[in-house]
């Protein structure tokens, strides 16, 4: 039976006092992976640093190990970038021996290859420095004077939320944690990978909620494993907070204790996440109706995470 997921999180800046259109086009939302993969000569593995619009990562994986006649796993990247976006990305084919395929035949309407180089080593998720962000939201509604005072604090840091793509369409990621989780249920593997992870950012998530709820989100309390305000990664093992935070964040998964048994079981180990997110080189800019952004943020961490302090988001097209 499929549940109805509230992914509406607890705001921390004031509330979003406008509302705009989101990816009313692809060049709405633009990224720039911040990755520096370094040539190496006689290398086995071909880097080719890859402009795409309207096409997805795992698509274009799929044409370039067509192309070079290898198998999807001889394809590797540093994570997953959007299909209704304009979006840069490092791409990695493992040839061994095989010859150099003619590269310039990956060039298309939605994919454009910018250079390709030969490299020593498979790029790996998460290596990168981060991603660079210019977003337009269009027929901005709403108080622009509240928007403002929001938009000021955003620098300073906001929630670092997992966003709602992680869960998939209506929560389906999320329906299948909890057939797996609760009612020993069976899928494929790739969907056990899906349902582990919305699993984990759903737990998360509401320990998040809770400390935002409690207004304590930037502020470490007794039992913090950290140097910065964290949350759990659940996995196997102890939670790694104790004392104060450790008893909040046991509370909160009190609900969800057959979804952390089953974490456990899968094998994954206990890891921490900062609780706030802060953007580099934050600016904005306001452009008749609509509102420009530009920021830069690391590896794993969501644009819409920012984008919801900010404003109620139209999503005309929102899939990744």
């Amino acid at each position: 039976m499929s549940e109805v997921w509230n992914l509406n999180w607890p705001r921390a800046l004031g509330g979003a006092a406008i509302s705009a259109d989101f990816r009313t086009v692809a060049e709405d939302f633009v990224v720039d992976e911040m990755a520096f993969p370094e040539p190496t000569e006689g290398g086995e593995h071909v880097y080719l640093h890859i402009k795409k619009r309207g096409a997805n990562t795992v698509w274009v994986a799929k044409q370039l190990a067509k192309l070079a006649g290898v198998r999807p796993l001889d394809i590797s990247y540093f994570g997953l970038k959007d299909r209704h976006a304009v979006t840069t990305q490092w791409f990695s084919v493992w040839l061994g021996q095989k010859p150099e395929a003619d590269w310039s035949q990956i060039n298309s309407e939605e994919v454009s290859l910018l250079r390709f180089f030969r490299g020593g080593r498979k790029l790996r998720r998460g290596e990168h420095v981060g991603n660079r962000f210019k977003i337009r939201l269009r027929n901005v509604n709403g108080d622009r004077a509240a928007a403002e005072e929001v938009l000021k604090q955003v620098g300073g840091g906001v929630p670092n939320y997992f966003g709602e793509q992680r869960f998939g369409i209506d929560g389906g990621n999320l329906n299948l944690a909890r057939h797996l989780a609760e009612e020993e249920g069976r899928c494929r593997k790739n969907e056990k990978a899906f349902a582990m992870s919305a699993a984990r950012s759903w737990l998360f998530n509401q320990v998040l909620a809770e400390r935002i709820t409690q207004d304590c989100w930037q502020q470490s309390i007794e039992g913090e494993p950290q140097s910065e305000p964290s949350g759990p990664l659940w996995g196997r093992g102890r939670n790694l907070a104790t004392g104060p935070q450790g008893e909040l964040e046991q509370q909160v998964l009190e609900k969800w204790l057959s979804w952390c048994n089953w974490l456990e079981h899968c094998g994954l180990k206990q890891e921490r996440r900062p609780l706030a997110l802060r953007p580099e080189a934050f600016r904005f800019e306001w452009q008749s109706d609509d509102l420009l952004l530009e920021f830069a943020l690391p590896p794993g961490a969501f644009a819409t995470a920012l984008l919801r302090e900010v404003a109620q988001l139209v999503n005309v097209n929102s899939d990744t």
